[in-house]
C-alpha cells in the first residue's frame, strides 16, 4: 500500500493509462507545463511530452469539440475542465455531439472521451469555482458520469473511466484533493470495483445515508458521531450517477428502512430528488420513514464568507437522520 493525496492517486492513474495506450492524450488549460491550476497532471508533459499532454487556448467549447475529432480518430483524449462552472461553453459539445454520437450511429462509432470536472466548494473561491453541476449530465442520455470520493478509487475509477468505450464525465471532489488514503498500486485493474458500483463505506443497520464525491467523508463522518448515541447508519458512496446502482441502494434501503440522500448541489431538482423517487417506487413498502434530502440551497453560490452556512455539513446531515427516526 502506498499513501497517496487524491490528486496524487489521479496522476498516478491517469500515467498509468498514458503507458499502457499511446492512444491516451491529456489536454486542457494549463495542464501541461503549470501541471493543471490544481497540480493533477504535474510532470506528465515532462515525461510524455507536448503531443500527448496538450495545453490548449482558453475555450472550453474547443477543447471538447477538439477531443470528438481525435476520437473520431481513434484517440482517447482525457479532457480537463479547469473549474466546474467552467463547463457551460462546452456544454453544447457534450450534449449535442459527445453524448449522442453513438446513438445517432447505430452504434457503430464510440467516443472514448473522458471530461475530468473539479467541482464542489470548500476552498473559499466563488461562483463558477466552486459549483455542483452533475445533475446536467446525469440527466443526459449517452453519458456516463461517476464521482471519485478518496484516493484509492479515484485511481482505479480514472483507468476504467479512460479504458470506458463510452464518454464519461468524471467529477473530482476538488476540497479533497488533498486528502491522503492508503492505494494499492499493485493491484490488477481488473479487481477494482466496476465504474458503475456503488460502494459501501460503512456498514449499518438503521438508516442508509446515499451520497457521493465530497460529502463521502462527511457522511462518514456523522455516522460516527451517530454511533455514540446508538444508531447505526450505513453510508453509501455511490460513485456511478449515471447509470445509478439501484441493485445496492435497494438492498441497503430495504434492510435499514430508513434513507437520506446528501449531496453539495441544491436540493431543488437534484440528483436526490431522483433517487428519492426511485428508493420510494422500489422500496416503498418497506420506508417507515420519507426519503428526506440534504444538499446546498437554491441560490446562487455564495461569497467565501457564507459557505460554510451554504454546504451541508455533519449537523445538517445529522437532523436529517433524527427527523428519518423520528417517524
Amino acid at each position: 500500500m502506498t499513501k497517496l493525496t487524491l490528486s496524487r492517486a489521479l496522476n498516478e492513474g491517469m500515467r498509468r493509462a498514458l503507458e499502457a495506450d499511446p492512444k491516451v492524450m491529456i489536454m486542457g488549460e494549463d495542464v501541461g507545463r503549470l501541471g493543471g491550476v490544481f497540480r493533477v497532471t504535474d510532470g506528465l508533459q515532462k515525461d510524455f511530452g507536448e503531443h500527448r499532454v496538450v495545453d490548449t487556448p482558453l475555450a472550453e467549447s474547443g477543447i471538447i469539440g477538439t477531443a470528438i475529432g481525435l476520437a473520431l480518430r481513434g484517440y482517447r483524449p482525457v479532457c480537463e475542465i479547469q473549474f466546474d462552472g467552467f463547463v457551460y461553453p462546452a456544454t453544447d459539445q457534450i450534449v449535442s455531439q459527445l453524448a449522442k454520437m453513438h446513438y445517432r450511429s447505430r452504434g457503430k462509432v464510440t467516443l472514448p472521451v473522458v471530461i475530468r470536472i473539479p467541482f464542489g466548494g470548500g476552498i473559499g473561491a466563488v461562483e463558477h469555482h466552486s459549483e455542483s453541476p452533475e445533475v446536467i449530465f446525469a440527466h443526459t442520455a449517452g453519458l456516463r458520469v461517476v464521482a471519485c470520493a478518496d484516493a484509492a478509487d479515484a485511481f482505479s475509477m480514472i483507468q476504467l473511466a479512460i479504458a470506458s468505450e463510452d464518454p464519461v464525465i468524471f467529477f473530482e471532489p476538488k476540497r479533497r484533493y488533498w486528502d491522503k488514503g492508503e492505494v494499492d498500486m499493485t493491484a490488477p485493474l481488473d479487481t477494482a470495483l466496476p465504474l458503475d458500483k456503488a460502494r459501501v463505506v460503512m456498514p449499518g443497520d438503521d438508516l442508509t445515508l446515499l451520497t457521493y464525491g465530497p460529502l463521502v467523508r462527511t457522511c462518514a463522518e456523522a455516522a460516527i458521531a451517530a454511533s455514540q448515541e446508538g444508531k447505526s447508519i450505513e453510508v453509501i458512496d455511490l460513485r456511478s450517477l449515471s447509470p445509478l446502482d439501484m441493485e445496492t441502494i435497494n438492498a441497503s434501503v430495504s434492510r435499514t428502512c430508513r434513507c437520506v440522500v446528501a449531496h453539495e448541489a441544491p436540493v431543488y431538482a437534484g440528483l436526490g430528488a431522483e433517487i428519492a423517487a426511485r428508493v420510494t417506487e422500489q422500496c416503498f413498502y418497506n420506508l417507515e420513514a420519507p426519503v428526506l434530502r440534504v444538499g446546498g440551497f437554491a441560490t446562487p453560490y455564495p461569497v467565501a464568507r457564507l459557505e460554510e452556512h451554504y454546504l451541508p455539513d455533519l449537523d445538517r446531515i445529522l437532523d436529517a437522520a433524527d427527523r428519518a427516526f423520528a417517524f
